[in-house]
């Protein structure tokens, strides 16, 4: 035999013991369009395929704890279920009913590791299982994205994991990113003319994923080790000075977070992907007392009201003031941003604020109050602080400029989640990050920031708060869960007459550009964020305003492109449509399908741009039409722009 012969035939050889020695396993969608593939050997390697095309290619994942250094991976058991039931949200985001359909895949290790897989037919996700009984550490996880070659990103490029997340997305091909580029989550990948959106759920007592690029045009997992030591800095700050060679401690035995990797076929698929929520922890206890709500705020507007007979401020006449408009228009909440209290005692009250006369005026009023609270100041002081929040009445907390997600913060969340339950409040955490779930599993957790929202429209001298941005959010950081943008100027521009004022702020875009965005983005706490003297002096905006619910019994995305265009319908709760349009910096014109109309005749009330809306922003046109489901609607966008209708029943 020639060396050369004898050399192939031993490689052969080894090729043939390899794939005798590995375990295989392949888990299909319900609908048997999306496959994973699992290969375990000394390593564990995945794949994934949709539609018969390869999205990620083998790609490792792996978990390091200190009872387990080594590589033992032996499947001492597997299971397979498939399971197909009906959710039914305390909070409807984006429907009432979410269908949970899956097959799964747990395979136990001789380690005393276990490893869970799902397959939805718009997704896959996987988990790690400690099942060992007492304390613990994971000292490393391992999650590689070999995605298809050619594949390009919308990456949230972040400076550090000190950070509120608030980013914008940059587009990059795949193989551009390098091992520097460190991203928070979510993250969007179009792989293979397909749209893959990576993301986690069910972040509990762990630290937060975030992504980095590696070798050949991988990504790969990165998290915040354990804090070791801290620093104060001012009033809210707290970064992490030193880190712990470990990510979490473990009481085991206990359930990881869910790596998921959301499958789109169509950019209007991430619209409706639920997954996030699917995955996460149920609720446990009774919730029904959660209110949803739209909420008169008053930081983004600097309290700048006028025509008024008292001086405008941090005061009790000012909160007075909001508690009448939001009681006119039938608004549920007023929130007292930062400066009702010291941010460093949030039992201090500011002088000018008579915490018990505003209490009981908003009794009297039917209007229900929110406080925003310094995250530190309340960790000092939680008890005694919600306690004193009780007495008044307050129905909800606004916690603000955490900036981290490592196991201590993570921990954080959940243990102000439990306080603000026990006392029927609510909680809207800004300084944020990504939400993983929480919103299930503490439905008072109600929506949250970890988005480049509307407030950077008061010092963004770059324009970068522009409807580009808005477009692409709704398929990313919303896909996530509730999205606190905080919608609602009425002073608008176009680029060329836009700039930032602190205290007389304005957004870039049109004003049906911001009506629309109450139907395209999801908050149960959406906010009004301009002053209530512009809303009073805006009757056909506050006409819309007035009705829009912030709840949705279904949601049925219509056109839609990232970083382009969205059109989308959504039910409420009273039977009622809404269907919100919105453009980036070119003008559209969009045909609106109206098939997911019942039978009958309907009346259409129309807010949309007006003719001259391309250098006057705040042209807005309205106008009533008679539909139904058979009508052709055209929706004309000006650059910038929006289109937003509510459809009634004719009577």
């Amino acid at each position: 035999m020639s060396k050369q012969l004898f050399t192939s035939f031993f490689l052969f050889l080894l090729c043939s013991l390899f794939t005798l020695q590995a375990q295989q396993y392949q888990l299909l969608s319900p609908d048997n369009k999306i496959k994973v593939e699992v290969s375990v050997t000394d390593s564990i390697y995945y794949q994934v395929t949709a539609d018969g095309k390869q999205l990620v290619r083998p790609s490792a994942v792996g978990l390091t704890t200190d009872f387990l250094k080594g590589k033992n991976w032996k499947v001492s058991k597997a299971k397979r279920q498939s399971v197909d039931k009906v959710l039914h949200p305390v909070v409807w985001q984006k429907s009432k009913e979410i269908e949970d359909k899956y097959n799964a895949l747990h395979l136990d290790f001789s380690n005393g590791l276990s490893l869970e897989w799902r397959a939805y037919d718009n997704g896959i996700a996987w988990r790690w299982l400690i099942n060992k009984k007492g304390n613990s550490k994971v000292l490393a996880e391992k999650a590689t994205f070999a995605f298809a070659e050619g594949s390009k990103a919308w990456y949230p490029l972040e400076d550090s994991f000190f950070s509120h997340n608030e980013r914008l997305y940059h587009q990059l091909p795949l193989d551009s990113i390098g091992p520097r580029q460190l991203a928070s989550l979510p993250a969007l990948f179009e792989v293979q003319d397909m749209k893959v959106l990576l993301t986690e759920s069910d972040l509990l007592d762990y630290a937060g994923m975030w992504l980095r690029g590696s070798d050949n045009g991988k990504i790969k997992a990165v998290f915040p080790y354990y804090p070791k030591t801290t620093e104060i800095q001012g009033d809210r700050n707290k970064p992490v000075t030193a880190r712990e060679d470990f990510i979490a401690k473990i009481d085991g035995p206990a359930s990881l977070p869910w790596r998921i990797l959301m499958v789109a076929r169509e950019d209007t698929d991430l619209l409706t992907n639920q997954l996030v929520y699917q995955l996460a922890s149920p609720a446990k206890g009774d919730y029904s007392w959660v209110k949803p709500g739209k909420v008169q705020w008053d930081w983004w507007n600097a309290n700048n009201i006028y025509n008024v007979d008292f001086r405008a401020g941090i005061n009790t006449e000012t909160y007075k003031y909001y508690i009448d408009f939001a009681s006119k228009y039938g608004l549920e909440y007023v929130l007292l941003d930062e400066g009702w209290s010291d941010t460093r005692d949030l039992l201090k009250v500011n002088p000018n604020v008579d915490m018990e006369e505003l209490a009981a005026y908003a009794r009297q009023k039917d209007v229900d109050l929110l406080l925003w609270a310094n995250w530190l100041a309340l960790d000092n002081n939680l008890e005694p602080v919600l306690d004193q929040f009780a007495k008044w009445g307050i129905k909800g907390i606004k916690v603000d400029f955490m900036q981290r997600d490592d196991q201590e913060m993570v921990n954080y969340y959940v243990r102000v989640a439990e306080a603000a339950a026990k006392r029927k409040m609510l909680v809207d955490f800004h300084g944020a990050y990504k939400p993983t779930g929480l919103y299930r599993t503490y439905p008072n957790v109600i929506t949250s920031e970890g988005v480049y929202g509307l407030e950077q429209s008061k010092g963004d001298r770059n324009k970068k708060i522009d409807p580009e941005h808005n477009v692409t959010i709704p398929f990313i950081r919303m896909a996530a869960g509730p999205m606190d943008y905080t919608p609602g100027a009425m002073l608008n521009a176009q680029k060329d007459n836009w700039k930032p004022i602190g205290n007389k702020p304005m957004s870039l875009g049109t004003r049906a550009h911001q009506l629309a965005m109450y139907v395209v983005y999801e908050s149960p706490l959406q906010m009004l964020a301009d002053n209530p003297t512009h809303y009073y002096d805006e009757p056909e905006s506050m006409a819309f305003l007035e009705k829009v619910p912030v709840e949705w019994a279904q949601t049925v995305p219509l056109q839609a492109q990232v970083g382009d265009y969205v059109l989308i319908a959504r039910q409420a709760r009273n039977g009622d449509w809404y269907v919100g349009g919105m453009t980036d910096w070119s003008p559209r014109e969009l045909k609106l399908n109206l098939s997911f109309l019942g039978d009958g005749d309907y009346l259409m009330q129309v807010w949309k741009d007006g003719i001259n809306a391309d250098r006057n922003a705040q042209d807005l046109k309205t106008e009533t039409l008679s539909v139904n489901k058979n009508s052709a609607v055209t929706v004309s966008m000006a650059k910038g722009g929006g289109w937003v209708a509510r459809i009634t029943k004719a009577k």
